[in-house]
């Protein structure tokens, strides 16, 4: 079976209808710590040591979501980061967003 992580974001050029509740709960069930927040985006906290750690892991983000061409929404301050994900062309979630959540986990 494959994984999430070993897919690739595909991406989205609207038109196509945002999951269901019934369709992300399995996803969901992959990941680890993510939330979906009003059946409309993923999120994770992360915490670190300091703020170099969280840069770093930051900046590796970034390089996954150039990537994969799926760029989340990264709330950075000192030992934190947030990651909002979803899908904004149709403004709610698809499978491509488990996925880089998938890959963003591996980061850590």
């Amino acid at each position: 079976m494959t994984e999430l992580c070993d897919l690739s974001c595909v991406p989205c050029k609207g038109g196509v209808p945002a999951l269901t509740p019934e369709q992300t709960a399995p996803l969901l069930e992959k990941l680890s710590g993510w939330e979906i927040e009003d059946n409309h985006h993923l999120i994770k906290n992360f915490k670190f040591p300091n703020f170099v750690t969280a840069l770093e892991f930051v900046n590796k983000v970034g390089e996954i979501a150039e990537q994969q061409g799926h760029h989340p929404d990264i709330a950075f301050t000192w030992g934190k980061v947030q990651i909002k994900i979803f899908t904004h062309k149709i403004d709610g979630l698809v499978e491509s967003d488990f996925v880089l959540a998938a890959k963003i986990d591996k980061v850590k």
